[in-house]
């Protein structure tokens, strides 16, 4: 343990260079409750001469304790000449509203109310005072719900704009600098409780761990150190197979489930190009274990859709259904997904060359009825092909086409006033409506293929 004041200030400074977590240039928002931790990261900050301000959240949660803890906050800035920023919450409310546990919702509002505070002053970061003992608590809250590799990395020193410049510091290191120089600070009752997990953690089975090795804070961190090394090599590694198995189209990502399959780790490879779109790592494992099976299996995450289709997983944003675009007249109109679709009336002379496929199309005119309705494929939709006699399902067209699930549901068609099918958009027009000898004007239409999500 650290006790000298002069000696847990080299630390925390060489901490904050190792890691580049500071600029003295630059300002800081520093979470203060009150708590000895915070109170620390606001002395030591301080006193190593970098720009700071204060935060501090009333969550109204412990009564008369909630405003001394606000009190305490306000005088100690005052001494330090340090602003503060106050913020009040209805937890409870929160909690309610939203279906979270009251320490979810204090989370959530805290780590909101902390990423706009700092906007709005111009912050490069927010510093709290997460120290050594919180990482081992959090590695071992980890390991009883069950983890990864990044999980047993505990808590890191760089999150984003969070910022832990006292993770080099145990809690006794803490009050021993605070001892040091006199600097006292208050007690948040509901921590001396072992009530939530982390509190038993740090109440019932630390001190349990600590009869066996008495060094076991440190030697878990040193194992968290441990893994955060190897997590550079993983994530290399990772990096090399996502690449190996992954391309992009439209927007959305494809992997090759081949050579997916030949990776060390498929399920582990795959999870990893899943994690950011809201998957879990059992919906990693049940995809590994379907790739081979019949196509058309498909998976849902809160913001993504996954399907697994002939050798291929691919992975798309989920999509509002667009709406029908009505058409009254020849004219430019705007999808609700940004894309423009042009109708024109053409003669056709000698100098009109019929579109072949692709975004644009021609019909006879004098076979069209507007209004004209542009809209998603239904079930149950036909039409004849053009250069055929029969009509078909549209979906067993696409389906004799490979055309994946995905872009069945993004197909569009264009029919005409009386619901027959003019143009099954970028494949092929129907060919009651086709240009014939006797045609004499020609509606032309295109479709532009840019389209931005909905």
């Amino acid at each position: 343990m650290l006790s000298d004041g002069g000696g847990i200030k080299a630390v925390v400074s060489g901490y904050i260079a190792r890691h580049n977590l500071l600029d003295k240039g630059a300002t800081y928002i520093v979470a203060l409750s009150g708590g000895a931790d915070s109170v620390a990261l606001l002395t030591l900050l301080l006193d190593l001469g970098y720009r700071v301000e204060a935060a501090h959240c009333n969550f109204h949660l412990r009564g008369a304790e909630s405003d001394r803890d606000e009190n305490f906050v306000a005088e100690l800035c005052r001494r330090r000449g340090v602003a503060l920023h106050l913020a009040h919450f209805d937890t409870h409310a929160y909690a309610s509203l939203h279906g979270v546990s009251i320490e979810m919702a204090a989370r959530r509002l805290r780590y909101a109310y902390f990423d706009d505070l700092r906007k709005s002053v111009g912050a490069a970061g927010v510093c709290v005072a997460h120290h050594r003992n919180d990482s081992v608590e959090t590695v071992l809250m980890n390991l009883i719900r069950g983890t990864g590799i990044r999980g047993l990395a505990g808590i890191r020193p760089v999150n984003g704009r969070i910022l832990r410049p006292l993770l080099c510091l145990s809690r006794s290191d803490i009050e021993a600098y605070l001892h040091s120089v006199g600097q006292d600070f208050v007690t948040d009752s509901t921590n001396l409780v072992a009530d939530v997990v982390r509190n038993k953690i740090r109440l019932e089975v630390l001190p349990l761990l600590a009869a066996i090795n008495p060094n076991v804070i440190d030697t878990i961190r040193r194992t968290s150190d441990n893994v955060s090394e190897a997590l550079k090599v993983f994530d290399a590694a990772v990096a090399a197979s996502v690449d190996r198995v992954c391309t992009s189209a439209d927007g959305r990502l494809i992997v090759d489930a081949e050579r997916l399959m030949s990776e060390p780790s498929p399920e582990c490879v795959l999870f990893e190009i899943l994690k950011d779109k809201g998957f879990s790592p059992q919906q990693a494992g049940q995809i590994c274990s379907c790739v081979s099976a019949p196509s058309g299996r498909v998976f849902v995450s809160p913001s993504h859709e996954l399907l697994v289709d002939r050798g291929r997983i691919i992975i798309d944003e989920r999509r509002r259904q667009l709406p029908p675009l009505v058409i009254p007249e020849p004219g430019t109109y705007v999808m609700a997904d940004g894309r423009r679709v042009c109708v024109a009336r053409t003669p056709v002379d000698g100098g009109f060359a019929v579109p072949r496929g692709g975004f644009k199309a021609a019909a006879d005119a004098a076979s069209v009825g507007f209004p004209l309705t542009l809209r998603p494929v239904a079930p149950g939709d036909r039409f004849v092909p053009f250069g055929m006699k029969g009509s078909r399902l549209v979906s067993d067209y696409l389906t004799d086409l490979k055309v994946n699930l995905f872009d069945k549901r993004a197909q569009l068609i264009l029919v005409s006033a009386d619901g027959t099918p003019v143009w099954l958009v970028g494949r092929r027009t129907d060919n009651r409506c086709r240009i014939t000898p006797q045609t004499a004007e020609a509606l032309v239409v295109s479709v532009s293929r840019q389209e931005s999500a909905v």
